[in-house]
């Protein structure tokens, strides 16, 4: 039998660096609005800044049905695992919501979990779920909105 070695510190930790300003800005003006408004001034920022996680998932938020929101947590979260193997991460280790720059990855996994569940992806929903809670395990936080 071979013997299982941890590090004294756990888990590698990943952090995705926070949005750039402006995207930021743009975003939170965005979010400032109502209805069909927000939506289109969210798209027009991931138009802009197609690399945004919290666009995506913000797009996923504003969805204008389960299927629509379904495909932009999906894109978030595929977006957000390109990210961090770009910053590091190998498939495992912590990605806490304690970090700014991974809520929107996180939320794009969130919200990819509950329209998975909605469209009855049961097998999809709960791997979502699964992963969050390896990912962070005090999720959900208290602060996701």
């Amino acid at each position: 039998m071979s013997e299982v070695t941890l590090t004294p510190s756990g888990p590698p930790e990943t952090v995705i660096e926070a949005e750039p300003a402006d995207v930021r800005a743009a975003l939170d003006a965005a979010l400032a609005l109502e209805g069909d408004e927000r939506r289109a001034a969210i798209a027009a920022v991931v138009a802009r800044a197609p690399r945004s996680l919290e666009g995506w998932a913000r797009l996923g938020d504003a969805g204008r049905d389960v299927v629509e929101a379904y495909a932009a947590y999906r894109v978030g979260y595929h977006r957000g695992l390109d990210t961090l193997r770009a910053n590091g991460w190998r498939g495992s280790g912590y990605v806490r919501w304690a970090h700014p720059g991974n809520h929107g990855f996180l939320r794009a996994l969130a919200g990819l979990q509950r329209t998975a569940a909605a469209i009855d992806e049961g097998d999809e929903a709960e791997r979502c779920a699964h992963f969050l809670r390896q990912l962070d395990p005090s999720w959900p936080p208290a602060d996701l909105t």
